[in-house]
């Protein structure tokens, strides 16, 4: 979350305990210590003082002026520990903050990326920040590398906690803290994360519809097992064979021929692809016509790019799982990091695609990523590990029944998760409930010119923080929020591109409209087309 827009942490508001019968029936905050949970226990329950707090775990000295994870201010709260235990191999950690005074009534369940392992305090923090009681988990490990896997080696019952089973015990045990606390349960959960955050916020919306009344979900890493089929697919297409490699270097003269090709199909010329989807892009263009340079590809080279931008691929020449979209392949948290890597075997996806086989498919750490059959290890990924840690299922009924909402977004320009995949996945949703119904409880956004949850050279900044901070035009959080307590449903936000990072008070330099797909951003014609305010959402 560090691209994202971060105001300053500032909590007004006044006390929720004021009276009435349910603020009878709270609990002092140390007094739930004692409180009864299922399959869990509660290992520390704190008031923390409003002010600089540095986080330490239950049982440790405190931490030391400058530790890791420290804030400088933060409103008083209640901090409780819970340690959970499902099933005989589980072990998932969880806290729980709860604001004393200001509590606005709202629940914010806090999502983890990557193979997650630790509880994610920065996002703990915003939201008590924000009147909000909150909670997050590390998924049943302690893992500070988010890339390894190596927790799941021989342990299945940790690999569903890790799935989806520590995502909703989070959510049962944080409910029942917060009754115990206030005397009353809160009015509105809602649950907001980006990446693996996705896939746990579908999860949520597919298994557990009763946990969260809104839910975003970012980037979804939902089609886990051919996700990662398709990282292990895309390194053995650059790196099988040491002439197919595309080093960094190459990049701007790959974006450059993308640009070249469809920057301008959208009547806009501004360095963004609006729509990669009518992109024309061959790869073939940028053959060497004689030495190899920078500004060209090999043969090799065009073949390895021709399956990155191609997707998985089956006998029959069809696509399980689609390939990355052309567009803001040099851009900063684009593919240097996420595919291509500093040099071979040094990428993002390249880690987390073998520590998959490796440590949950294949269950043997030397297993190597030159030995994969897309085809064949594409299916033993789904046949042993869909159930516990894929979020596509399409029927969402329980979920929409029960008044829920669910808002998906997507950067065009992701280099981790490929876009089209959930373009994909609410595609299924809408087949499934039908057009209409589908409309009254989802929406899908897709950002042009964003990377991964935020970056990139198009507009990236719309609120996606996990909390509401601003007007539901301009903040998804917001949105989500007013479209569940007050049924109205976004028809556009507004996304913004700063000058340098994101800050409060910093210098935006270019708005869009961000529309419901399939509609996407026209120009009227008129007007800077630095300004939202001179696109309209359209076919």
């Amino acid at each position: 979350m560090k691209h994202l827009l971060m105001a300053a942490l500032i909590l007004a508001g006044t006390p929720a305990l004021a009276g009435g019968p349910a603020a009878a029936a709270a609990q002092r905050c140390e007094d739930l210590a004692s409180l009864t949970l299922t399959n869990a226990r509660i290992t520390l329950a704190e008031t923390i003082d409003a002010g600089a707090f540095s986080r330490r775990a239950p049982g440790e000295a405190a931490a030391a002026p400058g530790a890791a994870h420290a804030f400088s201010q933060l409103p008083a709260f209640c901090r409780v520990a819970v340690t959970s235990k499902p099933s005989s191999d589980s072990d998932i950690k969880i806290e729980v903050w709860l604001p004393v005074s200001g509590w606005n009534g709202k629940f914010q369940g806090i999502g983890n990326g990557g193979f997650a392992g630790t509880i994610s305090l920065d996002g703990l923090a915003d939201a008590v920040s924000r009147g909000y009681a909150s909670a997050s988990t590390d998924t049943g490990h302690a893992e500070m590398n988010a890339t390894s896997a190596g927790w799941a080696l021989h342990h299945p019952e940790k690999v569903v906690d890790f799935g989806h089973r520590a995502i909703h015990e989070t959510a049962a045990n944080a409910k029942a803290i917060i009754r115990a606390f206030y005397g009353e349960d809160p009015r509105r959960s809602y649950f907001s994360s980006c990446s693996n955050g996705g896939r746990q916020a579908l999860m949520e919306a597919q298994r557990y519809p009763g946990d969260y009344d809104g839910i975003i979900a970012g980037a979804p890493a939902n089609d886990w097992t051919r996700l990662l089929s398709f990282a292990v697919s895309s390194a053995k297409a650059t790196l099988a064979d040491p002439e197919s490699y595309v080093p960094a270097a190459k990049l701007p003269a790959i974006e450059a021929g993308a640009q070249a090709a469809c920057d301008a199909s959208d009547g806009v010329k501004d360095g963004v692809i609006e729509n990669p989807l009518a992109c024309r892009f061959a790869p073939a263009a940028l053959l060497c016509p004689g030495a190899e340079s920078d500004s060209c590809l090999t043969k090799p080279q065009v073949a390895a790019l021709d399956a990155l931008y191609g997707g998985l691929k089956d006998p029959d020449g069809q696509t399980p799982f689609p390939g990355y979209s052309t567009g803001g392949e040099a851009e900063p948290g684009g593919w240097a990091e996420w595919i291509t890597g500093s040099a071979p075997e040094k990428s993002l996806m390249f880690a987390f695609g073998t520590q998959f086989f490796k440590n949950m498919v294949f269950e043997d750490p030397d297993w190597q990523f030159r030995s994969f059959d897309a085809v064949r290890d594409t299916r033993i990924a789904d046949r042993k590990m869909a159930g516990a840690l894929n979020a596509t299922d399409p029927d969402l009924r329980a979920f929409r029944t029960r008044g829920g909402k669910l808002i998906l977004f997507h950067g065009w320009s992701d280099a981790a998760i490929p876009a089209v995949s959930t373009i994909n996945y609410y595609r299924s949703v809408e087949a499934k409930a039908g057009e209409k119904n589908a409309g009254a409880f989802v929406r899908l956004y897709m950002v042009p010119g964003m990377q991964h949850c935020a970056g990139g050279a198009g507009p990236d900044v719309f609120g996606q923080s996990g909390v509401a901070r601003g007007d539901r035009l301009h903040d998804i959080d917001a949105a989500l929020e007013a479209w569940v307590e007050q049924g109205i449903a976004p028809d556009q936000i507004i996304a913004s591109k700063y000058k340098g990072a994101p800050a409060p008070g910093g210098e935006v330099v270019r708005t869009r409209p961000l529309c419901p797909y399939p509609l996407t951003a026209a120009y009227t014609g008129t007007g800077s087309t630095d300004d939202a305010v001179n696109f309209v959402c359209k076919k």
